[in-house]
């Protein structure tokens, strides 16, 4: 049999591949990009976001997220939960509203779109006839009543989507019923609010644009009562008791309404305007909550000043002789108030404020004096400020998850002790297996610490290395202070802060050891801060080492940003990772790469200069090594100005391919051949554009040149306790890869751990590995002698891996953009490589050893590479041969920035930025895997109001019933429910293929 069997097809490989590897993007974390629509269902106490690019996410209780995506991608404008129902509608920009269900599968829900529908006026009519601006689900959980840009209200039958035509309210109808003088001087135009009656369900308020409200009767079609406002209308709300609404105007008014029983013309109660009597801006929202001790919560958004205040984004709340102007950083999408949802209740009660801003979610405790926010459990804005790197670690020590815990609870004290109220659904995944870490560097210089072990992605603790430096800003500033008398009383509420008081503080490179609790961070100029826990407030001074890349050498002059000045004496940390060394490297360049080794104390870091080895026991620089090409004068101009020179380079380039095709036309003087002045015109222009504009996947695979730019920048650092210079002692080791395709290798000489303290760390060069393509180094790595990655430092002394092998041969592998090869260690004679580019056409952009268990058995692993390239696939490559083992598309090529971000963990997930706020995570592993896993129980309301636990699949094939449907309907149920189901197509297709599958 096996000469029929394909070269290189192993039976029993790819059955282990299939009990190893597979691809799934599992869920996303962070805050949802561009949000454009919020809506919420006190029932099933569900959160639901819309986005612009037409995604819906659902959150309840953490844990529990759910994800929809329509079709169209468009904006969703609206979201409408129906009422006692897990369904909800989405209204989009385009006009089409689309109904979605929970339904439960495989013993979890699943949210799932149902019906579509585009609402279509008669033949001729205008758009505005039919566009929808004001849905109301009624609660009657049969038909949505939409309001229209003509002033019409059409009403549509659930969940078919079916427009009933004989209970359109049109405009008409309704100005039948108001004052002739009125409806001269202000026309309907559109609905902007529609709200049903809470204790007549027959009734329904109609708000028009213009300032007119009426109350519609459903029963007798007609107008029972018509309110003439004078302003225009934003938004109505009907207190709890039915016997008054506000109305809010876009002049920052709000006016309460009563509403009688007899038709006399009904006057404002008051119309108040909170921040008059300048002009100001519209209320858009307003909520009238009533409390038990009598003071009402008026709840409101905008209505600030114009002159002054026009710019920002608040939600005012007044209670009483209370009131606040929670200030947000950026523009507020929507809000809702959690108050007490019992039909039998005689007050609202309200507990909490949700606010959704276009860059972060915000709760207010309106429960706790002083109105603290509630710490998110899930939505954190992780682009709070913009993220400049990211680092994952695995597995961490029970003993350093709680240190770092307990930092992080220190600095949330001012965060309300509130249970998270947005608790609806049941998380039924499995506990995560262990404590894993994910590390976000910061534009502003701050380091975050995120629970990455489930679902959730939870803020743990920040870390700051502002304090080190002088910066304009002073770090006990109080964005939040505010004088007495201040008016209006704002208070910034959110952490969004996209500003940095300084670019030069951006973290680059992230390096935490968990086994020793020692942290390295290195950012934009130049500064590599070494940090240790402590559990308490300490004040003490940072020890301060220069590194010089250039070694003085000649002719070389730095044209970037300066260095950052450090405060001068000691200075006060709070409890956590607090520096106690910063080394800066001279030129003041981006750390491109950082090492850090626990158990030898040593730290090592590079630049577009050089590297440098720095002991951070001894506080002693061990040495630097120049790694800058005499032709890399792009290196000494720093991030800020490089930009201005490549535009000016390729400026200089076009003028030149302008300035020649002149010449040539003038040398020939037009009396020559014209084609032949064309031809060669065309020949240069190709030329030109062939070594300009050649696509990265089209990259000719050649030797580069030593000329190129950035050949000196250093890629990646190593460190090897392996064989460097003979095959019968190993020692420790730093290896080094830059963008010219060169590797260094330095023996180390680490004292023993009796004399560290007094003798000092030798370095010496031993190899210098010059790869004849010159493609860029992205990874470097040591298999001992059973062909197994070196242990972690630190890893071996708590038991947690094997001793290395140091019996049999150690091999390098080197990792290219272009290429893998394997050397033989000492000799370093090559052995073994496969040419990526070559053979596939793209460039590995990231490469980590992964650790994939099989699913069908705890006994077997293996290490693998997961390797990342330029065209967005993730590809899992063999160790020690470098055989090819499968190939998954991951990220679009076109996202670059995607791409970039991307981060794998030991144990084959991974995470990659697919917006600015959010995290795509995503599994290589069939054993590791971390999804949303959850149901929503649909509760059913019984005649007494009490609450029972239904599951929401069968309720999903039973019409709820209103507190009116009792009586003579209890006993017609039965036959409505058969003749309900027997007509649902849908249902008798599902009978009929169960019973085939039966038969």
């Amino acid at each position: 049999m096996r000469r029929f069997l394909r070269p290189g097809h192993d039976p029993v490989r790819e059955r282990l591949k299939r009990d190893l590897f597979q691809f799934n993007k599992t869920v996303e974390h962070g805050f949802p990009h561009q949000p454009s629509a919020l809506g919420y269902s006190p029932f099933l106490h569900l959160m639901a976001i819309g986005t612009r690019s037409g995604a819906i996410k659902l959150y309840g209780a953490p844990g529990v997220e759910f994800m929809g995506l329509h079709e169209e991608n468009n904006t969703v404008m609206q979201i409408h939960f129906i009422p006692d129902q897990c369904q909800l509608v989405t209204l989009l920009d385009d006009n089409s509203l689309h109904l979605w269900s929970l339904k439960q599968h495989s013993g979890a829900s699943e949210l799932r779109e149902e019906h579509r529908f585009t609402l279509k006026g008669p033949p001729g009519s205008p758009p505005s006839a039919t566009q929808i601006t004001a849905v109301l689900p009624h609660s009657s959980r049969e038909v949505l009543y939409l309001g229209t840009e003509s002033g019409n209200i059409f009403v549509v039958e659930l969940p078919a989507f079916r427009v009933l035509e004989d209970r359109t309210i049109t405009s008409e109808a309704v100005l039948q019923r108001v004052p002739e003088d009125y409806c001269n001087r202000r026309a309907c135009e559109l609905v902007e609010a529609l709200r049903e009656h809470p204790k007549n369900p027959d009734q329904i308020l109609i708000g028009y644009s213009r300032g007119l409200i009426v109350l519609w009767d459903l029963q007798n079609n007609k107008v029972t009562h018509h309110f003439l406002g004078s302003q225009q209308l934003e938004n109505l709300y009907w207190q709890r008791d039915g016997t008054k609404f506000i109305s809010c105007h876009y002049d920052g008014s709000y006016t309460q309404w009563p509403v009688s029983s007899d038709n006399r013309q009904p006057e404002p109660l008051e119309n108040v305007v909170p921040y008059g009597p300048f002009p100001c801006k519209a209320i858009s929202k307003i909520y009238w909550q009533t409390t038990k001790n009598g003071l009402p919560y008026i709840i409101f958004q905008g209505g600030m000043p114009r002159a002054s205040y026009g710019d920002r984004h608040s939600i005012s709340v007044i209670h009483g002789s209370q009131q606040t102007a929670f200030d947000f950083t950026s523009r507020v999408i929507d809000f809702f108030i959690i108050f007490s949802s019992e039909p039998t209740a005689d007050f609202d009660d309200p507990s909490a404020m949700v606010v959704l801003a276009e860059e972060e979610l915000v709760v207010i405790d309106l429960k706790t004096a002083g109105w603290p926010a509630v710490h998110p459990p899930y939505l954190a804005s992780l682009h709070c400020s913009a993220i400049t790197c990211s680092h994952h670690v695995s597995n961490i020590p029970l003993k350093l998850w709680e240190r770092i815990i307990s930092a992080g609870s220190k600095q949330n004290i001012h965060y309300s002790s509130m249970p998270w109220p947005i608790d609806g659904g049941t998380n039924i995944a499995p506990d995560p297996p262990q404590r894993d870490l994910l590390l976000t560097g910061h534009e502003d210089g701050t380091v975050r610490f995120w629970d990455a072990s489930g679902v959730c992605l939870h803020l743990l603790y920040k870390l700051s290395t502002v304090r080190v430096f002088l910066t304009d800003a002073d770090p006990n500033d109080n964005m939040n202070t505010l004088g007495e008398d201040e008016w209006p009383p704002l208070r910034k509420v959110g952490t969004f802060d996209p500003y940095s008081d300084d670019p030069r503080l951006g973290i680059q490179k992230i390096y935490l050891c968990k086994y020793s609790g020692y942290l390295t961070v290195a950012g934009t100029a130049g500064q590599v801060l070494v940090m240790e826990l402590n559990d308490e407030d300490a004040e003490h001074v940072v020890d301060h080492a220069e590194a010089d890349l250039l070694q003085d050498q000649e002719g070389y002059r730095w044209k970037g940003h300066e260095k950052l000045k450090t405060r001068d004496g000691p200075v006060r940390f709070e409890a956590g990772f607090q520096p106690f060394v910063l080394v800066q490297c001279q030129p003041p360049a981006v750390v491109t790469s950082l090492a850090l080794h626990s158990e030898w104390k040593l730290v090592a870091f590079g630049t577009s200069h050089g590297f440098g080895l720095f002991d951070h026991q001894q506080k002693r620089l061990v040495f630097v090594k120049c790694t800058l090409h005499p032709s890399d004068q792009l290196a000494l101009e720093g991030p800020l100005s490089r930009v201005k020179s490549l535009k000016k380079s390729l400026r200089q380039s076009f003028r030149r391919i302008r300035r020649s095709r002149v010449s040539s036309r003038k040398r020939r003087g037009g009396s020559g051949n014209t084609s032949e002045v064309r031809e060669a015109n065309a020949k240069f222009d190709q030329d030109a554009l062939q070594e300009m504009e050649l696509a990265p996947v089209q990259r000719k695979i050649e030797a580069r040149s030593a000329e190129d730019s950035f050949t000196g920048f250093v890629r990646t650092l190593y460190f090897a306790d392996t064989f460097l210079r003979d095959s019968s002692r190993h020692c420790p080791s730093l290896w080094a890869g830059t963008n010219g395709g060169t590797v260094y290798a330095f023996c180390l000489r680490v004292p023993p751990a009796e004399r560290r303290m007094d003798e000092p760390v030798r370095a010496e060069q031993a190899k210098e590995i010059q790869l004849m393509h010159r493609a860029p180094v992205v990874g470097i790595l040591v298999l001992d002698g059973r062909s197994t990655p070196l242990p972690e430092p630190l890893e071996v002394a708590h038991d947690l891996s094997k001793s290395p092998d140091m019996q049999g041969s150690h091999q390098l592998l080197v990792v290219s953009e272009e290429q893998f090869k394997v050397f033989t260690l000492p000799k370093v004679s090559s052995k073994l490589k496969l040419k990526l580019t070559a053979l596939e056409g793209c460039r590995v952009r990231k490469v980590t050893v992964a650790n994939f268990g099989s699913c069908k058995t705890d006994d077997y692993s293996e290490n693998d590479l997961a390797v990342l390239t330029n065209l967005g696939d993730i590809q899992i490559i063999s160790l020690p041969f470098l055989k090819l083992q499968i190939r998954y598309p991951c990220i679009r090529k076109e996202d670059v920035s995607g791409i970039a971000s991307c981060v794998f963990t030991k144990y084959g997930q991974g995470f990659y930025l697919i917006s600015p706020s959010e995290f795509e995570r995503f599994s290589l592993s069939t054993k590791w895997l971390v999804e949303p896993r959850c149901v929503v129980d649909m509760p059913e309301i019984t005649s007494n109001n009490h609450v029972q636990n239904k599951s929401g699949m069968e309720n999903a094939a039973r019409k709820p019933r209103s507190s009116g449907d009792y009586g003579e309907d209890e006993r017609k149920s039965g036959r409505l429910m058969e003749h309900a189901l027997l007509n649902d197509e849908k249902v008798l297709k599902e009978i009929q293929s169960t019973l085939e599958g039966g038969r």
